[in-house]
């Protein structure tokens, strides 16, 4: 123990604090200060054992002698030899000789150091804040008997100087490994997204040659067998009550494949534009039903539609045909409204009708919906479903982010 006067006792306390002034990690913290703790506690080894998040982990700043509780990043608590004071179940730690003192050796103890090092005299003290330990001040030297109570007190006035410190550099470590770990998770999410995108636009582009590859051999092919069948019947060479249920049959067969071309290849959407696209689909799904179905379609979108970009317009069609086509084959409804509104930060579309509701529907559209939300969540869309106005029947809406950065807009 140093005897001072207590002038130049609060010099060095003071020396201590300026001295942390602007160190930016605990390494450099516990080494600037290392000079100021030796005129104030004697030391061949100063170390600040900082427990991790969680508290089952710990790592050591040292300076002074350099030993291998250092070059450990995430060492288990349980095989600290001051674990007792990292768990809080003592106030302090002083040993005469801890190459000889059981505390520091039991078994699984991490004590190599104590014995290369000789590092006899030692004393603990917890660093606390708010009655919780984050780390532990520690005070060696390779002469036994050193230290007495009063160097336990002086011990306790550092720790308390440094704690608010370490606290703050512990907080903005862990604040940068959050951040860290959350820019790395939105940089895969957005990966990810653009992957799927590209995948969509893929199989968008893939749907559109299928569709055309039937429209010009397999539709042309029906058609031809058609017109065949047609002068058979005409020349007498069948009886056209014989081929009457086969021409029939094949008629059905060509408005089927009609119908799936326009759905693989959306010609309106992309000679038209989306809202009359999503009005020819309207009209025909409705028309197609049998049943008089009522449909009106608002746009109030003053002309955004035309800026975004043709993949965004594509998945937006396509969420809103399914919508349709839910609506018309399983809600039974009077009357299917789409409207689509549009500001400066949005643009919404929603798909209503007056039908039995999504809750009798759910068993068979299910799919329908996963697919919708789906496309949504690729362009950054937000989907709801609910029911419909007035409390009645069921609707489908999607709001997608509108701005100058946003990737559903297209060049200015």
């Amino acid at each position: 123990m140093l005897h001072l006067a207590p002038a130049a006792m609060f010099d060095h306390y003071l020396g201590i604090s300026r001295l942390l002034a602007g160190q930016l990690d605990f390494r450099s913290a516990i080494r600037s200060v290392a000079a100021e703790v030796a005129h104030i506690i004697p030391h061949d080894h100063l170390d600040v054992c900082v427990l991790l998040e969680g508290g089952n982990y710990h790592t050591a700043y040292e300076t002074g002698i350099e030993t291998a509780w250092g070059e450990i990043a995430g060492a288990p608590v349980v095989n600290s030899p001051i674990r007792s004071l990292l768990w809080g179940e003592v106030e302090f730690m002083l040993a005469d000789d801890a190459m000889t003192d059981p505390r520091f050796h039991f078994e699984g103890a991490f004590k190599r150091p104590i014995v290369e090092q000789s590092l006899r005299s030692r004393l603990h003290v917890p660093m606390k804040v708010q009655g919780t330990i984050i780390a532990a001040l520690s005070c060696s030297s390779q002469t036994a008997g050193v230290y007495t109570m009063e160097d336990i007190e002086r011990a306790r006035i550092i720790a308390d100087l440094l704690t608010p410190y370490f606290y703050a550099l512990q907080a903005a470590e862990q604040a940068q490994r959050s951040a860290i770990v959350e820019a790395e998770a939105r940089a895969r999410e957005e990966g990810l997204r653009q992957g799927a995108l590209k995948l969509t636009e893929a199989l968008e582009q893939e749907r559109q040659r299928i569709g055309m590859d039937l429209h010009d051999q397999t539709l042309a092919d029906l058609t031809r067998l058609a017109r065949r069948i047609d002068r058979l019947s005409r020349n007498g060479e069948v009886a056209p009550e014989a081929l009457e249920p086969l021409s029939r049959s094949l008629q059905h067969c060509m408005q089927d494949l009609r119908q799936i071309i326009e759905q693989a290849k959306p010609s309106v959407l992309q000679l038209f534009g989306l809202a009359q696209a999503i009005e020819h689909h309207l009209d025909r799904s409705t028309r197609d039903t049998g049943s008089a179905i009522e449909w009106g379609l608002v746009d109030e979108t003053h002309g955004a539609l035309e800026q975004l970009e043709p993949t965004v317009s594509v998945a937006l069609f396509r969420i809103a045909q399914e919508a349709i086509n839910n609506a018309v084959r399983h809600a039974a409804p009077l009357a299917v409204t789409v409207r689509l509104e549009a500001d400066d930060e949005r643009l919404s579309i929603e798909i209503s009708d007056d039908g039995t509701g999504l809750a009798k529907a759910r068993g068979r559209i299910g799919g329908g919906i996963d697919n919708m939300k789906t496309r949504a969540r690729l362009i950054s869309a937000r989907f709801t479903t609910g029911l419909g106005h007035n409390n009645r029947g069921t609707a489908v809406r999607v709001v997608l982010p509108l701005g100058p950065n946003d990737p559903a807009s297209g060049p200015n």
